[in-house]
């Protein structure tokens, strides 16, 4: 049923002239769902309070409840509920959605008293985003399909979480950068495995996009073991955090988090990178670091003043920021482009030596072409503990023999011998060990060359093959002057 009901909406809203893309029709889908789940999540609450004979005050006051203004009740003939077909609809709708509700749900992140509970993300989420619905019949339409779905129980809730992700993934596709938002499932999932959380960590994103990676460190640990209640509370509220910069990346994690289970998720609108690094005191560091950070981002000078070592690429301040972020002895698992093991320029090398020197990079997963579809680049994942200096990197290289895409996408299976080998960073075709000591001391370089495999010819300089081109014509008119000669000296 809910997918069902996920296809109608974007059928609905691909006619209205507010909504262009696939980006438009999942931002505009989760203001809607969120506040239906919240009308859920107050009556649950409400439901919670009269057994135990206390009273519950609401959060949303009457005019704005979802039963009020968006899915008023009358019984039908056979006594079932529907919604009243003098429900606001049309322009009185969008009046009463962009002047009233907005305005009102906006007004919250100054009135909650602090930045972690479910008010706060209610003042922020209305304040970074607006209905772009534009036909208030559209929005009359998407209203009936949302009221439709239910957030009571656990597996409803599971259920919307995944159908979440899917409509997430599909963002990849649309443009506007809609694909830094999503890392493929499985390799999430294979990181998490191998960093290992545990309850009481502290986890950390700053670089969240759709939260994917403190979702499944969630799923992770609520099913490590049975939870206390204290436990639970923990997880609910002392365990995930998170960054993110742009609006909509911003408004999707919390979403995807809140259906996840997390009912007032650590997530934070804000450039992480304008963060000075020097200002980071014990207090700000965390447990454990999960995250994929932008490719191939371009930061200003004055962004990269907060850092020391200065470098335009996104992603090598993203890392500085991680190693400074941790604790002693905290974990990392990072997904970063190829080149970072080898680029020659002075930052990247930099950066290479403050890694080695302060954390142990025990593991390096080298993945193939296509796992990020669309991206078109090519990806490792650093395994690191901060702490203590690095003697081994244990090297797996992903060889599948299929090449990736969107309809040939990764899956946990690819992954489960790097898993399995991992856990005792055993030799094997596809992994091997190189000793700091043995790596050029000038440079660092950590390039992945699998010595049990033949190494692939290295692509030549396009320079090279233009003079060897030049060369070969060279021979060529020699050889032919050659022939003239012989034929005319014949006659």
């Amino acid at each position: 049923m809910f997918e069902q009901t996920f296809k109608n909406i974007d059928d609905i809203l691909h006619k209205d002239a507010g909504c262009g893309s696939e980006l438009d029709y999942v931002e505009q889908t989760s203001w809607v769902l969120f506040l239906k789940y919240l009308d859920d999540l107050e009556r649950d609450r409400a439901t919670a309070a009269e057994l135990t004979g206390k009273t519950y005050t609401t959060i949303i006051d009457q005019a704005y409840q979802w039963n009020n203004w968006a899915a008023p009740k009358i019984t039908n003939g056979n006594g079932a509920l529907k919604i009243d077909h003098n429900a606001l609809t049309g322009d009185d709708l969008t009046d009463f959605v962009n002047n009233k509700l907005f305005p009102y749900l906006k007004k919250f992140k100054l009135s909650a008293e602090s930045a972690d509970t479910i008010e706060y993300k209610i003042g922020e989420i209305f304040s970074e985003l607006k209905n772009r619905i534009q036909s208030g019949y559209n929005l009359r339409e998407v209203i009936n399909r949302i009221d439709e779905l239910r957030f009571r129980t656990h597996a409803e809730k599971h259920e919307m979480s995944h159908l979440y992700e899917d409509k997430i993934k599909n963002m990849g596709n649309a443009g506007r950068n809609g694909g830094e938002y999503y890392t493929p499932r499985p390799l999430i999932t294979t990181i998490v495995k191998v960093v290992a959380p545990k309850i009481g960590d502290k986890i950390y994103d700053g670089a969240v996009g759709s939260a994917g990676f403190l979702c499944e460190a969630f799923d992770y640990l609520r099913n490590s073991k049975s939870l206390s209640t204290k436990e639970t509370e923990i997880l609910q509220k002392r365990t995930f955090y998170g960054k993110e910069k742009k609006s909509l990346a911003y408004i999707i994690g919390i979403m995807n988090m809140i259906l996840h289970g997390v009912e007032a998720p650590n997530i934070i609108h804000t450039n992480t990178l304008a963060e000075n690094l020097a200002d980071i005191q014990e207090k700000d560091r965390y447990d454990v670091v999960l995250a994929n950070p932008p490719f191939g981002g371009k930061e200003r000078a004055e962004v990269q003043q907060n850092f020391p070592i200065k470098t335009g690429e996104t992603a090598s301040l993203f890392l500085q920021h991680f190693i400074k972020i941790l604790k002693a002895g905290g974990k990392a698992g990072v997904v970063i482009k190829n080149t970072f093991l080898s680029n020659t320029d002075n930052a990247t090398v930099a950066i290479r030596k403050t890694l080695l020197e302060n954390c142990n990079l025990h593991t390096v997963l080298d993945l193939p072409g296509g796992t990020f579809t669309g991206a078109g680049v090519k990806t490792v994942v650093l395994f690191f503990e901060k702490g203590k200096p690095t003697r081994n990197v244990w090297f797996y290289q992903l060889n599948l023999d299929r090449n990736l895409g969107k309809t040939n996408p990764l899956n946990e299976n690819d992954l489960a011998e790097f898993v399995e080998l991992q856990k005792t960073f055993a030799d094997s075709e596809n992994s091997w060990t190189v000793n700091v000591k043995d790596i050029d001391q000038s440079t660092f370089d950590l390039s992945v060359k699998n010595p049990n495999k033949k190494q692939e010819a290295a692509l030549r300089q396009p320079q090279a093959i233009l003079e060897e081109m030049k060369a070969l014509d060279e021979e060529s008119i020699l050889i032919m002057d050659s022939l003239q000669l012989i034929i005319d000296n014949g006659r």
